[in-house]
């Protein structure tokens, strides 16, 4: 594209659709001050510090349950792709409406109850499997009960990043959540692989259990009045139409998340495919699986620091979120062809760092572009589009897995990704030649 662009932040009058692709100022966009400046609001302070503690179990349960799944299944990689899609099939039905919720109540109370209730599936896993009657129906059980509430979690934990640091200070704590994210990715998989090993990964899931406590603490320590709070949406029929609605009249974020709905379901399939490949392909145990998972974590790692970097030179541009879209997709292929164990591990490293340029960037970019009045049913979209082909995607690469080799889910992944990024290149860009702008409309519900 010829041109950078970046969206408004905060710059619309309520019930009005800001110009869909507008210049934004430093000042406007950032707020000044440095790499780590959402840390100084109190209550952001708390809520990463606590995520810290409670991603770090997350990730240490992934791995794990990855693992338990290969074990009870005799490394059957498509059994691993049935516990994908139903982790992220709830994602189908209820994240919509947990957008709703989340413009309508409480974000703060709602995760706290959410985040309670995914702290006791992981002790549940955890005592069933500690007490060695654990069967492989029961970890589907729990992927789906899980999925639920993993599904009204995350439009209500992402809209909530805005209450927190206010609209000028989105792009930077985006950035630092990914920061957050991609360290626990790093160590909890790398501490998951020494626990299963040592103990099993029963107590991997009850430390999950216990780490949840961190998150709730956090939450419940904040102080309410210094949240920056729009005002609740009222309760009436058709929100969620108009929410909808909304996003239709937005050619600009339907490209966008077309684009984040290719590369989320056909792309992103790590789950699964590193495991078997540690696990099939490589002959490694679970510690050779997490130090996979932590290989591609130093890449999303340095993606984030670098997003947090750029947060202080303006807003997220869309340009970006181009490229790493395609760099992504580009590199996935030539991670698919390393020959052997730790050539692969290291092309993870470039992996992860276009693929967090472009989530961060894509997440940032979302939010900054929307009135405040329908951010909790945008992003419900937004993670719709970005969880919600995982069921797809889980089964696809399951069967590819079976059928064509481990290998071939980051090969085919990897062409669509790029393909998916030159076609949204393109759509946006012959908008552009022919002045497609997106002029204000009233969001008539709120």
């Amino acid at each position: 594209m010829s041109e950078e662009t970046s969206f408004r932040p905060g710059a619309q009058a309520p019930g009005e659709v800001p110009d869909n692709l507008t210049r934004s100022s430093t000042s406007d966009a950032t707020g000044g001050g440095g790499m780590f400046r959402s840390l100084r609001e109190r209550n952001y302070r708390y809520y990463a510090s606590g995520q810290v503690v409670s991603l770090t179990g997350t990730w240490m349960q992934r791995a794990a349950q990855d693992w338990l799944v290969l074990e009870l299944s005799g490394g059957n990689a498509a059994a691993l792709g049935v516990a994908v899609a139903l982790q992220f099939m709830p994602t189908l039905l209820l994240t919509l409406w947990a957008g709703v919720a989340a413009d309508r109540f409480d974000k703060r109370r709602l995760l706290i109850g959410v985040q309670s209730a995914l702290g006791a599936c992981g002790f549940v896993l955890g005592l069933l499997d500690v007490t060695g009657v654990v069967v492989l129906w029961h970890v589907y059980a729990l992927c789906l009960v899980l999925g639920c509430f993993a599904a009204v979690d995350a439009p209500v934990r992402q809209s909530f990043v805005t209450e927190m640091v206010g609209p000028a200070q989105v792009t930077n704590a985006v950035a630092l959540n990914s920061m957050t994210f991609n360290l626990a990715r790093i160590v909890g998989p790398a501490v998951a692989g020494l626990m299963i090993t040592a103990v099993g990964t029963g107590w991997v899931f009850l430390a999950n259990g216990l780490s949840s406590v961190a998150v709730v603490t956090g939450l419940v320590l904040m102080d309410p009045a210094r949240l920056h709070r729009s005002a609740p949406l009222r309760e009436k029929r058709g929100q969620l139409v108009a929410g909808l609605r909304y996003v239709r009249g937005r050619p600009d974020l339907i490209t966008l998340m077309a684009l984040v709905l290719c590369i989320g379901t056909f792309g992103m399939n790590f789950e699964n495919t590193l495991a078997v490949l540690a696990r099939n392909t490589f002959e490694r145990e679970a510690d050779g699986y997490g130090l996979l998972i932590t290989m591609l974590a130093v890449g999303t790692l340095s993606g984030a620091s670098l997003a947090a970097r750029r947060s202080a030179r303006g807003g997220p541009r869309l340009r970006l979120v181009l490229i790493g879209a395609a760099a992504f997709g580009a590199l996935e292929v030539v991670a698919s062809v390393m020959p052997g164990y730790w050539t692969f591990a290291v092309a993870l490293i470039p992996v992860g760092i276009a693929v967090m340029t472009f989530t961060t960037s894509a997440n940032a970019t979302v939010q900054l572009s929307v009135d405040p009045t329908v951010r909790g049913r945008v992003m419900g979209l937004y993670m719709l589009v970005f969880l919600g082909g995982k069921p797809l995607g889980g089964l696809a690469s399951g069967w590819l897995a079976a059928e064509l080799g481990p290998r071939s889910p980051l090969m085919i992944g990897g062409l669509l990704s790029l393909a998916a990024a030159l076609v949204a290149a393109g759509v946006l860009a012959r908008r552009r030649a022919h002045g497609g702008r997106v002029g204000s409309r009233r969001e008539g519900d709120s």
